[in-house]
């Protein structure tokens, strides 16, 4: 079972309180952007297998947005952080790095 820390409240919950948003960070494209740009954001995702940055929300608790890093091979989780982050913080980077020292970067 997957347990995410919520970094709002606090509160660690099973997946089963949360709702997932899918792939975190990603650049929007809108009006005045290609089709082929437009396309990609709306449709085109990253389904590694290894570290992956994910939007959650909190649903049956506080009811916000949060990120998570996690492996989705092993369901190991880094660390959460506020949704209004623009880049997984330091502490997050070095302990994927630390765990995982082949792991390529987040971009």
């Amino acid at each position: 079972m997957l347990l995410l820390e919520c970094p709002y409240c606090g509160v660690k919950a099973e997946e089963t309180e949360l709702s997932p948003g899918g792939e975190a960070h990603l650049k929007r494209f809108g009006p005045g952007s290609t089709a082929e740009e437009f396309e990609a954001y709306m449709f085109a995702r990253k389904n590694p297998k290894g570290v992956h940055f994910e939007r959650w929300r909190h649903a049956y608790g506080c009811g916000k947005w949060f990120l998570a890093a996690r492996c989705t091979a092993t369901l190991e989780v880094f660390g959460t952080y506020p949704a209004q982050t623009t880049e997984p913080p330091a502490d997050i980077i070095d302990k994927i790095k630390a765990k995982r020292p082949d792991w390529k970067g987040w971009k």
